[in-house]
């Protein structure tokens, strides 16, 4: 994963990029290609679950979803390995194409940036018959999703799976395991307009990029090993030239840490993937990086949240966890005034794979993570040990207080259905 990848943190600061490229986008006039592109039409049906907004995300007919959701301009952009979709914020199905019409891929995981009110989202192409195995990163050019779009297209021909995007109000940077150079930043300004942009690549790996959600240029990585957390910081070095400018490190004194074991399903003997303990996205708010993480707890899957300063320091953390059932595949959003978002899945003997979420207010006393909310319940148990790798759990671009969650749950074929919901704290 390329959370091990060595970085050289020896090296003297700043350290310049190792090589740089001219990248062409591929232009899009809009989403659908001016009517075009091949319909995808995946949810909607909203609905009021306990005063919250729920409504359906794609079905894919596959054990591997992948949900992500990025929310702003007025909509929710939804992706899965099936593809992209757009609804609006009260759950209504807006239009949808497949993952080709933005150059191929899979595992999209998607942002919306509030300081560059964009739309952003990558896709990793592995079966290329020429083996760049690109990596596709996407920019809407406005808040509305329905319009312009540019995709870069980055060579990663030494790329293996679990790469990670990140952004700050001036770049966009992605990692990904494998290869010498595992890391790579583009500036955000001219992939929202559409210009030919410079790939900036790193040696190894800077860690996984953060979501920086305040209004700051530089650009975050974290990387955790088994005793510390390393933060590296990505800026401009001069001349528009991103650097790494300060590498700090600090133990995190996380109480549990060990890779989560598969965790069990009602009806069958076969046991289905928990997740990573490597958190699959992080951010930035009020100068505090928050996250959290799937890790095993006392023999089960169980979820650790995090709150740090960005010198390394504890914060608050909370754990969810269970004395029979599992929680897995877990993402963390975080909104304007603290409050927190926790969304996850939840499994166990007795149980199905069932789409879970739980929040808390930023007044609440530190620690404190109100009661499991279920958004929807699982039906049969699934196939295969593989899952989603992915969920997501996202803030409101538009008024930076709505609280937004995706996650899968097992439908009556054992397949990967999704589900949204919307919180106000």
């Amino acid at each position: 994963m390329l959370w091990c990848a060595l970085f050289p943190l020896t090296q003297d600061l700043p350290i310049p990029p190792v090589r740089t490229e001219l990248v062409t986008p591929i232009h899009s006039a809009t989403f659908n290609k001016g009517g075009t592109a091949k319909n995808r039409r995946q949810g909607g049906n909203p609905r009021t679950v306990a005063g919250n907004l729920v409504f359906d995300g794609s079905t894919d007919g596959n054990r591997q979803v992948d949900p992500q959701i990025a929310v702003g301009g007025g909509f929710v952009l939804h992706g899965t390995n099936g593809g992209i979709v757009i609804y609006d914020k009260k759950g209504n199905y807006v239009d949808g194409v497949p993952q080709k019409e933005f150059n191929d891929g899979i595992d999209p995981k998607l942002f919306f940036d509030v300081n560059n009110r964009v739309f952003g989202f990558d896709m990793w192409v592995y079966w290329d018959k020429p083996k760049v195995k690109p990596v596709n990163i996407s920019i809407s050019e406005t808040a509305d999703p329905r319009g312009a779009w540019n995709t870069y297209s980055v060579s990663a021909s030494q790329g293996v799976d679990g790469g990670g995007i990140g952004y700050s109000r001036r770049w966009i940077g992605y990692s990904f395991p494998g290869g010498p150079e595992q890391t790579f930043v583009l500036p955000m300004a001219e992939a929202k307009a559409g210009k030919p942009a410079p790939v900036y690549h790193f040696a190894g790996n800077l860690g996984q990029p953060v979501a920086t959600q305040d209004a700051s240029d530089d650009l975050l990585f974290v990387k955790l090993t088994n005793e510390e957390t390393v933060l590296t910081t990505v800026g401009d070095g001069g001349e528009g030239i991103p650097v790494v400018k300060a590498i700090k490190r600090a133990p995190h004194g996380f109480r549990y840490f060990g890779h989560p074991p598969q965790s069990p399903m009602k009806g069958t003997v076969v046991k289905t993937a928990s997740g990573d303990r490597n958190p699959k996205n992080l951010v930035v708010q009020g100068n505090h990086l928050w996250f959290s993480q799937t890790v095993n707890v006392e023999g089960r899957a169980g979820v650790q949240w995090h709150e740090f300063t960005l010198d390394g320091a504890d914060v608050q953390d909370g754990l969810l966890a269970d004395p029979q059932n599992s929680y897995i595949q877990t993402t963390l959003a975080v909104n304007k005034r603290n409050d927190v978002l926790v969304g996850f899945q939840e499994t166990g003997p007795d149980m199905f794979i069932s789409a879970r979420c739980a929040w808390r207010k930023g007044s609440d006393p530190p620690g404190k993570l109100g009661p499991i909310f279920k958004l929807a319940t699982g039906v049969a148990a699934t196939a295969g040990t593989a899952w989603g790798d992915y969920s997501g759990s996202v803030m409101d671009g538009d008024n930076r207080t709505d609280l937004w969650t995706i996650q899968s749950y097992a439908n009556e074929v054992g397949k990967g259905s999704t589900v949204i919901m919307r919180v106000r704290p």
